[in-house]
């Protein structure tokens, strides 16, 4: 049997958005550097640092130099000031992150085009084609010319985990960051892949991680030795199955080259709390804002849809969802915001709002419609 029954690589970006964002501040290179907020503004070369910052907002990345003084992805940003006052702070530039990503997405496809994509900075190759011998050295080699592909069509470098599946695969991508690349094969389970925690196996969440704890597990490879019965006992049946078989290496999953989404969604949580009444134009804008956000990713991957939702989060963090399914199907941003408006006249609006958000599902392939399909009138919304 070949080493790599299956060539199966995961490539992740390394340090996605802050790397974006060194390309065009080149002078911040080695520096801690947050990404998030919304406040954030830079003026020439004067950047804001996270000492300066004050609201809710949540780190969206950081610089491996920033990760190092303890923050990370997730972490609010005031809570990060506490532990990095001196990082700089950047806001968020999705637009751009957009780009790169289709960018380095298609320089792989150029070179192997059976690839699943798993979100705007990470996706999993089948490059069993490319490497029918299934040898360890081909698969470095290809995963070196794929990373050379990236470089030269983003300026960007990335890290590849080539395994026999998926779940290897991207065990391994974050072996060696970053500019990294792992080869793992079943032969290397034991020195490579068991001394990790067993909350580093994807499908592993921190309330498992930590029952897995309390039970004395605290690694990969203390799971793959735990009886599948004494699993099966406290974790159930199904899930406890998957445990073993994880910490095992074994995964039969193949790479799915296209999937159907069933929505497309975008939200916003807001910097402060806005008043339905003291803060509408604000909250006009920002609804607007959201639809066409949406509007623009329909357009971009090819879809309409005949249901349109409303989120709403208020200030005692208590949420409220309302949906509207419509005779035809809508991609445009005024139809959207008209359907989402009907859905918030549906909500009582007393109290302050904290997160907006706008979704869009039933979806259909824009090139499917029928050329007499027209946008239903819709009442106009709130807001206004």
């Amino acid at each position: 049997m070949p080493a790599l029954p299956r060539s199966i690589a995961h490539l992740d970006m390394d340090a996605f958005f802050a790397s974006v964002e060194l390309l065009h501040y080149p002078q911040l290179r080695g520096q801690a550097v947050v990404v998030g907020g919304r406040r954030a503004t830079v003026a020439g070369d004067a950047f804001p640092r996270l000492a300066s910052y004050v609201g809710r907002g949540v780190i969206t990345t950081a610089t491996y130099e920033a990760r190092a003084l303890g923050v990370h992805s997730g972490m609010g940003l005031m809570k990060a000031a506490q532990l990095a006052p001196e990082a700089i702070l950047l806001p968020a530039n999705f637009e751009a992150y957009r780009d790169y990503s289709r960018r380095f997405k298609a320089a792989v496809r150029a070179l192997a085009p059976q690839v699943e994509d798993r979100g705007i900075d990470e996706i999993y190759i089948d490059l069993t084609p490319l490497n029918p011998d299934g040898s360890v050295a081909g698969a470095r080699q290809l995963a070196v010319q794929l990373q050379q592909a990236v470089r030269d069509a983003t300026g960007l470098s990335c890290s590849l985990g080539v395994a026999p599946n998926k779940l290897l695969a991207k065990l391994c991508s974050d072996l060696d960051k970053p500019a990294g690349i792992a080869v793992v094969t079943a032969a290397d389970l034991p020195a490579r892949i068991w001394p990790l925690p067993a909350k580093r196996i994807n499908g592993i969440g921190p309330k498992a991680a930590a029952r897995l704890e309390e039970l004395g597990i605290v690694t990969i490879g203390e799971l793959a030795g735990a009886d599948p019965a004494w699993l099966q006992d406290r974790f159930g049946e199904r899930y406890g199955v998957w445990l073993h078989r994880a910490a095992r290496g074994e995964d039969e999953r193949p790479v799915v080259t296209e999937s159907e989404p069933k929505s497309l969604s975008r939200e916003t949580t807001f910097e402060r709390d806005l008043h339905p009444r003291g803060d509408r134009p604000e909250l006009s804008t920002r609804f607007t804002r959201l639809c066409e956000q949406l509007a623009d990713d329909l357009a971009r991957k090819g879809y309409v849809g005949k249901t349109v939702g409303l989120k709403l989060r208020f200030d005692n963090f208590h949420t409220v969802t309302r949906d509207r399914t419509l005779p035809l199907p809508v991609g445009d941003a005024a139809a959207i915001r008209r359907a989402a408006g009907e859905c918030l006249k549906r909500v009582p609006l007393t109290r302050r709002i904290r997160l907006l958000g706008v979704k869009v599902s039933s979806l259909i392939r824009r090139d499917e419609l029928r050329p007499d399909a027209d946008t239903p009138p819709v009442q106009a919304e709130l807001f206004d």
